[in-house]
């Protein structure tokens, strides 16, 4: 038995179908907002790697090798570093889409593996309004892939001006703890809070929305709020919420579902001094609580010593954007092949098919058969556009 390596994994059949629906839908909705592909090397620099964000944790966890120059490399770990070399001398605002593999050298628990696949989209130069597009974009994206979801956001203008006012020294560290509402019970974060003399500040974060709006920061918030109602966003107002300690500095995001775990999650942040907005998708997460079910796993045509009538049959069919796998001989072994694999349909092509015209299509769920003409089977089987 060959084993793939210790927190890497193979996907194949309905999983690596599932996924694939998953990219096709992200990436088509990616497009639908002005957004355009750029692909990246998996293999950079380390100290490019690095960057500014060394003491980062996901920095921290890179995958780093030699090549035989003896050059220090490192394997991407996430894309938005990347950034600053693809938006050098691009007109703002810049909006860019990646897809693709990362990697992470850290230990495996549950379903984290060391290599996964994300799925970013980035705004350089962006405004509010443009992070009220990247909600629309999300919420969009999740109402396809039938995920129910909340998106909850804050900004850290806001935070830090709450703790300025409040005259805490120790921002981070406290934003830190705040940030920990989800995780631990109140009465834990208020002895993490007494190091920094700033217990006090926990009840502050835990107050009603119309609080806030005495903080000039706020306003940020309520724009916001406008630009995505503008676009049918709905949102949640969470004051705790910090994310991204090392490059956040203004609204920050995050999708909760009915997992413990968050599913998405972004926020703003500077690329070459240059404000920016992205958000990032992690495949394998969004491929748990997706209920897609139909792959369009197409046809099965079945030879009947009529070759050249079927692999022009294959044809119109692909034409018309239907999947179609071909065989020939036995039915019998052609059956079990499509039961194998779950392909939904299978159509008989022999001399009686091709005089009558009509062509026998068994559904191999429910064993029915009926005889149809090409314009038939196409309508039966042509994929419906979105």
């Amino acid at each position: 038995m060959i084993e793939a390596v210790k927190g890497f994994k193979d996907f194949t059949g309905e999983e690596a179908k599932k996924r694939e629906k998953i990219r096709e839908i992200l990436v088509k909705t990616f497009f639908l907002y002005g957004f355009e592909p750029a692909e990246t090397p998996v293999i950079e620099r380390e100290e490019f790697v690095r960057g500014d964000n060394a003491d980062d944790e996901a920095v921290s966890d890179i995958f780093k090798l030699q090549d035989k120059g003896k050059r220090n490399l490192a394997l991407r770990y996430e894309f938005t570093f990347q950034l600053k070399r693809l938006a050098q001398n691009k007109k703002l605002p810049y909006k860019r889409f990646s897809v693709g593999s990362v990697f992470r050298d850290e230990p495996v628990t549950g379903n984290r593996f060391r290599q996964f696949t994300q799925c970013d989209i980035d705004t350089v130069g962006s405004s509010i309004k443009d992070e009220a597009e990247i909600l629309a974009v999300t919420s969009q994206a999740l109402k396809k892939l039938g995920i129910e979801f909340i998106i909850n956001f804050n900004n850290r203008k806001l935070m830090n001006e709450i703790l300025d006012d409040e005259g805490i020294k120790n921002k981070e560290e406290v934003i830190r703890e705040i940030d920990k509402s989800d995780k631990l019970s109140e009465k834990e974060i208020l002895e993490n809070l007494k190091k920094y003399n700033a217990e006090k500040v926990l009840k502050i974060f835990k107050e009603k929305e119309n609080f806030f709006r005495k903080y000039q920061s706020y306003k940020e918030i309520e724009e916001l709020k406008k630009y995505c109602a503008y676009y049918g966003v709905e949102t949640n107002f969470l004051p705790s919420l910090a994310r991204g300690l090392s490059y956040y500095n203004g609204s920050v995001f995050e999708v909760k579902s009915e997992v413990k775990e968050t599913i998405t999650a972004g926020g703003s942040y500077l690329i070459n001094g240059i404000q920016s907005t992205g958000i990032s998708f992690g495949l394998e997460r969004l491929s748990m609580l997706a209920r897609l079910t139909e792959f369009n796993n197409g046809i099965l045509i079945i030879s009947i010593n009529e070759d050249k009538e079927a692999i022009k049959l294959g044809g119109e069919l692909r034409k018309n954007l239907i999947p179609v796998a071909q065989m020939y001989g036995k039915p019998s072994k052609a059956l079990e092949y499509a039961n194998s694999y779950a392909i939904p349909f299978v159509i008989f092509v022999g001399e009686d098919e091709i005089k009558k015209k009509k062509f026998k299509l068994k559904d191999m769920a429910t064993g029915k058969e009926e005889f149809l003409s090409i314009k038939e089977v196409i309508s039966k089987l042509r994929p419906k556009t979105e």
